[in-house]
């Protein structure tokens, strides 16, 4: 990995641990469109690995479904468990690309809007600016 690219990952994978701890949330991942896995801050690997697998089904479904229903961009999609944790996947657009942002959230009714809305724009920053 070359060093401008890994300097762009050091500082995704901050904003992330950044977001975690500010929203509290178990795990977050960046993910590109197909959903290879950008950056990630997580309490264990296996939270990482499966949203990142999550992301990437998130942005093929919901462009499917945009499509059949004639709907807008989408911007959230949210899967709940029986258990009450919440995975919040945020698809955006930088530099003409689509990314998703996944986040773990344990706790039933914890707000994460804002703060998610923070790390997407932050993101997307340090992606319009680096990612060539």
């Amino acid at each position: 990995m070359n060093a401008p690219v890994r300097g762009l990952v050091e500082e995704l994978q901050r904003l992330l641990a950044i977001l975690n701890e500010q929203g509290r949330f178990a795990a977050s991942v960046l993910t590109d469109g197909m959903g290879l896995p950008i950056a990630s801050a997580a309490e264990s690997t296996m939270e990482k690995e499966g949203q990142a697998a999550v992301a990437a089904l998130v942005q093929g479904v919901a462009g499917r479904i945009r499509e059949r229903l004639n709907l807008s961009e989408t911007d959230e999609v949210s899967f709940f468990d029986s258990s009450g944790r919440r995975l919040v996947c945020r698809l955006f657009t930088a530099d003409g690309h689509e990314f998703v942002l996944a986040v773990m959230i344990h706790e039933r009714g914890r707000p994460y809007r804002l703060v998610t809305n923070r790390a997407v724009r932050s993101a997307r920053q340090a992606l319009e600016t680096r990612w060539r």
